[in-house]
């Protein structure tokens, strides 16, 4: 629902002039997909988690993502990374592997989901760093993200099994789980438009700022 719902606010605002995106390159597109194929793997394994494990431990879990591009940056690439930034790093792993120990109501198919969710978040970041390309706006890389999850939720939603278990949810068919589904891809749309803005006209460290405010 919120990839569909701000995949077409997009192309809305492209069409109305309103954002700007040249897909021209097919190349770079192409070159795009594992980031895409990632992204799904965010979104389908976020949601399985979500639906077994509660909130507060799904976003400690995910946070721990830092771990893994903070590891690439040290020893793959090299950077010089601040003693400070690798505490708070091990602070997030060690909530994120104190989580399932101490947990009373252990859930091992929602945190085998969290996990996966939390590979793939890591995964797209390091992927983001590295991959260089020369005409690609971060809007074109969002808008073949949503376009890819659409196509591939959709088609991959009845061999999974997901099709019929959706018939089965009880809230589908009240009008309020309808326009939280399109009031969360409305949300979603504006926090990635802002997002993209904002680190444009900021530098990375007043990004990294407002980023951690967020959190």
């Amino acid at each position: 629902w919120q990839t569909l719902v701000g995949g077409l606010l997009l192309h809305i605002s492209w069409k109305l002039g309103w954002v700007e995106i040249s897909l021209c390159s097919r190349s770079e597109i192409l070159s795009w997909l594992p980031a895409s194929v990632l992204f799904v793997g965010i979104i389908y394994a976020g949601s399985r988690a979500l639906s077994r494990l509660p909130i507060p431990v799904f976003l400690a879990i995910q946070n721990a993502a830092e771990v893994i591009t903070c590891g690439f940056q040290k020893f793959v690439q090299k950077e010089q990374t601040s003693h400070l930034k690798v505490c708070s790093v091990l602070f997030l792993l060690v909530a994120a592997v104190c989580l399932p120990l101490f947990d009373a109501q252990f859930d091992p198919n929602g945190y085998f989901w969290a996990l996966i969710h939390l590979i793939c978040v890591g995964a797209y970041k390091v992927f983001h760093k590295l991959w260089k390309p020369s005409s690609f706006s971060e809007l074109d890389q969002q808008y073949i993200n949503y376009v890819f999850s659409v196509v591939l939720l959709a088609s991959a939603s009845h061999p999974a099994g997901d099709l019929f278990s959706a018939l089965d949810f009880p809230f589908l068919y009240f009008y309020r789980f309808h326009s939280s589904c399109c009031a969360s891809g409305l949300l979603g749309f504006l926090l990635m438009l802002h997002t993209v803005k904002l680190r444009s006209s900021t530098t990375s460290g007043q990004y990294a700022a407002w980023s951690f405010l967020a959190k």
